[in-house]
């Protein structure tokens, strides 16, 4: 219906020419009475208020998987509904390459936001964009995870898009602005240099800083990150980094912040919560009571927080346990079965699988996080980087541990090959990136999170800090995280 507020009757006598219908009603200032009588008719005489009040304090949140919607996102049109800062990133990125073109003049967009704010769904968004305009662009990471995961999501089908999909290492011998746009997605995993052991000699004595290969390939290189989730030694992307280094070539920087959040049920209270609890940015651990958007709860036990994450993927949503470096990783069998590392009591689960090859019925490590086999198997912080699922399951060992009301790391329970020389690694950048491990395996979950502490004491502490007293409001349909 339409309420013209400010017409008489004969100012529109032309639209009631037009039968009245259920949908199509029109009430003008001089019908006021009539239109306040159909409003009652279809509208329930209670108060809306406290309905209006969530609906106007809610958080836009976008449904759809990122890989579900990959691959039509790069051959067909945009999928995704870009909002506020996503969308400021897009378009500048976007005026970066015309600038680039007509001004002959070289720039580096660096997009910077939390777990969940829409970092890869801008670099697919530019991604298929640019591609359908026929400009030279890629796609690369470091993460080995998820670009074999692109690959096979959003390359499907097509050799063409598979090639678009890269590394950080693969541009050392690249011909400089050979493209036109390069998007560094999981930026915070650039490292000192591109040569590891397999590099050959003359490649390696001629080795350049890896953020010089990538802002020399191309006109506009994009770096999208999140300074919290650099987990690995010799991981140093960050803004300032990117940006100095830049700004030494005389190169114009433009720094855009996310502050959105869509991952954890939207809820930038649950990350702060997660930041502080860890100890991130100098603020102190608070108590957890809920803000309606997220679930947080504690198992008691391994066999506990298995057995919860095993109903919601019954119940058709995706869920997946992961956890701390704390555990030997054994190779497969020789009758090609998993050896369950993971040890807790008596109960006792595999890693993920090693390779990209699958075990019996376990995926490759680069689909743990999407295939439904997946289930079952233990993440490392090297699969769920990058991912996320309906609930995550986080099995804190014995790596950080509650001591004196504080979370302490120890470097000496981790079983990460990385962390064994404290010359290359020292004690303060081995807490670092525990904590940072954390921040990653904590903020995987779109729906909710349970956490179980392999420490009795640190149980306690997590107990005395989520009292949860606002359950979570939103509701999700039981097919694929959408909101009803």
């Amino acid at each position: 219906m339409a309420y013209l507020h400010n017409a008489v009757d004969r100012d529109i006598s032309d639209l009631f020419d037009r039968p009245a219908t259920e949908q199509s009603r029109i009430f003008t200032k001089q019908r006021r009475g009539q239109f306040l009588d159909y409003l009652r008719t279809h509208l329930a005489p209670k108060s809306g208020a406290n309905a209006a009040d969530r609906f106007l304090t809610s958080t836009v949140r976008p449904s759809r998987h990122l890989l579900r919607y990959a691959a039509q996102e790069l051959k067909d049109r945009s999928h995704f509904t870009l909002l506020d800062d996503q969308r400021v990133a897009y378009e500048l990125v976007l005026h970066a390459v015309e600038r680039a073109r007509s001004a002959d003049r070289k720039s580096v967009v660096v997009v910077s936001g939390g777990p969940g704010s829409g970092k890869s769904v801008i670099a697919l968004s530019v991604l298929g964009e640019l591609a359908r305009q026929n400009r030279s662009v890629m796609h690369a990471t470091g993460s080995r995870s998820f670009t074999q995961t692109l690959r096979r999501y959003a390359g499907k089908g097509s050799t063409r898009l598979k090639n678009l999909f890269g590394y950080f290492n693969s541009f050392m011998s690249a011909e400089r602005n050979g493209l036109d746009v390069l998007i560094c997605d999981e930026a915070h995993r650039i490292r000192e240099t591109s040569v590891n052991r397999y590099t050959p000699k003359a490649k390696r004595d001629k080795a350049r800083p890896q953020i010089d290969e990538l802002i020399a390939v191309a006109r506009v290189p994009v770096f999208l990150l999140d300074e919290h989730q650099v987990v690995k030694p010799g991981e140093l992307g960050n803004v300032d980094v990117i940006s100095s280094y830049a700004k030494q070539l005389s190169l114009d920087v433009e720094v855009v912040s996310l502050h959105s959040q869509f991952r954890c049920g939207g809820s930038e209270a649950y990350e702060r919560w997660v930041v502080d609890l860890l100890g991130l940015d100098g603020g102190e651990p608070t108590v957890w009571t809920g803000d309606g958007r997220v679930d947080l709860g504690l198992a008691e036990s391994p066999e506990e927080l298995e057995a919860f994450l095993a109903g919601k993927q019954a119940a058709g949503v995706t869920a997946r346990m992961s956890a701390g470096y704390c555990w030997p990783w054994s190779d497969p069998r020789p009758d090609d079965t998993l050896v369950p590392d993971v040890r807790v009591g008596g109960w006792s689960r595999p890693w993920n699988v090693k390779s990209d090859r699958s075990v019996g019925e376990a995926p490759g490590s680069a689909f743990w996080a999407t295939d439904p086999n997946g289930f079952g198997q233990v993440g490392c912080v090297y699969t769920a980087q990058g991912f996320e699922y309906d609930w995550s399951g986080v099995i804190m060992g014995p790596d950080l541990v509650a001591r004196e009301g504080r979370l302490v790391a120890r470097r000496e329970e981790s079983k990460d090959p990385a962390f064994r020389s404290r010359k290359s690694v020292s004690d303060a950048e081995a807490d670092l990136l525990i904590r940072n491990t954390y921040k990653v395996l904590l903020t995987r979950g779109m729906q909710g999170t349970i956490v179980y502490s392999t420490d009795p004491e640190t149980r306690e502490y997590l107990a005395s800090l989520v009292k949860v007293v606002r359950p979570v409001e939103t509701i999700y349909e039981a097919t694929g995280g959408n909101l009803r």
